[in-house]
């Protein structure tokens, strides 16, 4: 498996994003959290962005660092994501406490929601 983060992956679009926070489902496992909805305009498999709370860590400094942690833990983890997907999607990666939690921690959490979220698309297949 290629674990990179190409270009391509980022979330950058202003449709996409909207798109996500009006229509985006939504999987949780405390403190991170995953919107995403399916897009069929999209030439990658995933499109991927990752946001920590202004209201959580007041500092840049520290909202840089745990978006680099999310970013990595996508990078490290998304197979888990990309080997049920059978249309392509749009995510949205929160990171949603004041906690700071390990890189180990948010990893771990990171697979299990990643499990969840490939069990909910398993389930829906008319979404």
């Amino acid at each position: 498996m290629n674990h990179n983060y190409p270009k391509t992956e980022k979330l950058k679009k202003k449709k996409y994003i909207d798109l996500l926070f009006s229509e985006g489902r939504t999987v949780t496992k405390y403190p991170l959290r995953l919107v995403y909805v399916p897009v069929n305009d999209l030439e990658m498999p995933l499109q991927m962005g990752v946001s920590v709370s202004k209201k959580y860590f007041k500092k840049a400094v520290d909202r840089n660092y745990f978006k680099r942690v999310l970013r990595e833990c996508y990078r490290t983890n998304k197979e888990l994501l990309l080997h049920d997907l059978k249309e392509p999607y749009v995510l949205m990666f929160f990171y949603q406490t004041k906690e700071r939690l390990t890189f180990n921690e948010i990893e771990t959490k990171t697979k299990q929601l990643f499990e969840k979220f490939a069990d909910n698309i398993k389930k829906r297949p008319d979404y």
